[in-house]
């Protein structure tokens, strides 16, 4: 249980800090305009750092709605079941679906990813630094997925849970 608990309080760092990435996402997309048409310099740059910063969000999120359980989800029905019985759902969602789908994007975008970060690749069009990370995102939120998963699945049901 400690190390669940020590996974848990980690996921919840993470999540907590990538959630200041949206304002300088909402700062790089609101300064590409003036850059490209007063300053005339750096908006393929601001635009660039801003894909990079979306990557990550969008990396991070993905787990964080699942802890909030904000994803879309047809629970018609299991909102009229017991806390147990839906912690029970929870952890069969999370070993048939959310763990099999996170390992198979980590295995299957294994050479794609590798090599990537290996060769620090660029952007393609503008020749940038940083394009590796964007597809290195697609890793963070795979382990993510993956961290959540095993929570879900082996954290014991406790009253007062939904």
């Amino acid at each position: 249980m400690r190390f669940l608990d020590r996974l848990d309080r980690l996921i919840g760092r993470i999540i907590a800090t990538a959630q200041w990435l949206a304002l300088p996402l909402i700062l790089l997309l609101f300064l590409q305009w003036p850059l490209r048409d007063l300053v005339r310099c750096c908006s393929r740059e601001a635009n660039d750092l801003g894909q990079i910063i979306f990557a990550l969000f969008v990396a991070v999120s993905v787990t964080a709605a699942t802890r909030n359980a904000t994803h879309l989800a047809s629970d018609a029905l299991a909102h009229r079941y017991s806390p147990r019985a839906r912690h029970r759902l929870r952890q069969c969602g999370a070993a048939l679906a959310v763990l099999p789908w996170a390992l198979f994007i980590v295995i299957a975008s294994k050479p794609f990813v590798v090599g990537s970060v290996l060769g620090l690749e660029l952007f393609p069009d503008t020749f940038n630094p940083g394009y590796f990370i964007i597809k290195a995102a697609l890793w963070l939120m795979a382990i993510l997925m993956i961290a959540q998963a095993a929570l879900d699945i082996f954290r014991p049901w406790r009253p007062g849970d939904v």
